[in-house]
């Protein structure tokens, strides 16, 4: 049995759970604030041939440099070599380490070397993204308080600029037939993932309200950054999973979130993969990621 380590359930002290889920109906979402972001398809325009997926990175620019290594995607100088790959990275960049901006600034390198080759570098957002901009810093490093250019409140409050940055990657992304988030996609949630894309987009680019107002993906417990349903290996209902893979159009679904003490595992005859295996510093976890190539799913290992 694999167990779960490093919980975050902590978190959840404030702000304080909200059990409704995301909202039902658009007009409980953005266009009632007003908000002038345009959608970010979930379902990402690609047809890859090759997928790698990364876990949690927790500021830990040195076990992110080996990971991307280990896919194929960068060289020893930082440089996109990955060619039409694909990799997607599935949140909590922020928090537990150092180089939080240092990571971001790399992937956003990347994301624009990556598009002009035919590949692609996808991101989507975590709990603990979604944290910061609510100025919920109890994780953060000292080193990091000093990050951000010293002003960490000001630069992921919502409205700052590196909040609006990470507005633009959505909760969930569909890419190629698998779907990635941070938790996974449970329950209602699965009919409103467009809605809870575009509403946690607006509120980090300042169009939904404070910090004091965060969006649903942050204040529900069952999120997409926040369930634990796919992380815990008693949780899973494999009849549940596929009903929600056949809603999605999806063949599997790959989750971070709650890490693996052994591991990148998976589960339901392959329509589950989990993916955070604590590989940044603070847990000292091993450099693992997933790669998808058409309907095969193996994992890479590498070193520090």
């Amino acid at each position: 049995m694999v167990a779960a380590i490093g919980c975050d359930r902590g978190h959840r002290d404030a702000p304080a759970p909200v059990k409704a889920p995301v909202p039902a109906a658009p007009s409980a979402g953005p266009a009632k604030t007003g908000c002038t972001l345009a959608p970010i398809p979930t379902k990402v325009p690609l047809s890859p041939k090759r997928i790698v997926a990364i876990g949690d990175l927790h500021g830990d620019l040195a076990a992110t440099r080996a990971t991307l290594k280990v896919a194929g995607a960068i060289d020893d100088a930082d440089k996109w070599i990955g060619g039409t790959l694909v990799v997607v990275q599935t949140g909590d960049i922020l928090d537990r380490g150092d180089d939080e901006s240092k990571i971001l600034d790399l992937f956003d390198r990347l994301a624009t070397e990556a598009s002009a080759a035919g590949g692609a570098v996808v991101r989507t957002l975590g709990n603990h993204e979604f944290m910061n901009a609510a100025r919920d810093f109890r994780y953060v490093t000292p080193g990091g308080m000093h990050d951000f250019g010293g002003e960490r409140t000001k630069a992921l409050d919502p409205g700052g600029a590196w909040a609006k940055r990470l507005a633009t990657h959505n909760v969930v992304a569909i890419v190629g037939d698998s779907v990635f988030s941070h938790a996974g996609v449970i329950g209602d949630w699965v009919t409103h993932v467009d809605e809870a894309n575009l509403a946690a987009r607006c509120w980090l680019d300042g169009q939904a309200g404070g910090p004091d107002a965060p969006s649903p993906v942050l204040t529900s417990d069952d999120s997409p950054v926040w369930t634990r349903t796919y992380g815990l290996p008693d949780a899973v209902d494999c009849a549940a999973l596929a009903d929600t893979l056949q809603k999605l159009g999806a063949a599997r679904m790959v989750v971070g979130h709650t890490p693996q003490q052994t591991g990148i595992t998976s589960a339901c005859d392959g329509k589950l993969w989990r993916i955070d295996v604590g590989l940044s510093k603070h847990y000292g976890g091993p450099i693992q990621v997933l790669e998808i190539s058409g309907s095969d799913a193996k994992v890479l290992t590498g070193t520090r």
